[in-house]
């Protein structure tokens, strides 16, 4: 099928589609005329890529893992233990990042807390220009 119609059974923009192929993702096979065809695998490709990227990795490493993983058409598997290691990296790489943010939002609330204490709701009072709808 044509990009058109792919784009619109699986979802996911013309744009994506073609940056996936440019990140070495997709692999659609090109017709004489140069139109991109693909296939149901690809729909399963796409399925996948899209599953691991809600997971948090970046397109680098799905470039890496998709050849180790397997669909059962529900869902992705891994197919070989070897890209464990990889696995657990970015695992904790997305849990450096969380508690990045949860100390972010901790220290946010430190002020939040703190300027309530000040309890002067003028907002001329304050020299910091509000932007529209504060």
């Amino acid at each position: 099928m044509r990009m058109g119609e792919f784009s619109r059974r699986t979802g996911v923009s013309q744009r994506l589609l073609r940056y996936y192929e440019e990140q070495g993702l997709l692999k659609p096979s090109r017709r004489p005329s140069g139109y991109r065809e693909f296939t149901e695998e690809d729909m399963a490709t796409v399925r996948g890529i899209r599953m691991l990227l809600g997971a948090g990795l970046g397109t680098a490493t799905i470039a890496e893992l998709m050849p180790c993983m397997a669909d059962d058409g529900q869902t992705l598997a891994p197919a070989c233990s070897g890209m464990l290691p990889d696995l657990n990296r970015e695992r904790e790489r997305i849990n450096e990042a969380v508690a990045g943010l949860l100390a972010a939002r901790e220290a946010l609330d430190a002020v939040i807390a703190a300027t309530a204490l000040i309890g002067d709701d003028d907002p001329e009072a304050c020299p910091i220009p509000r932007q529209a709808g504060d």
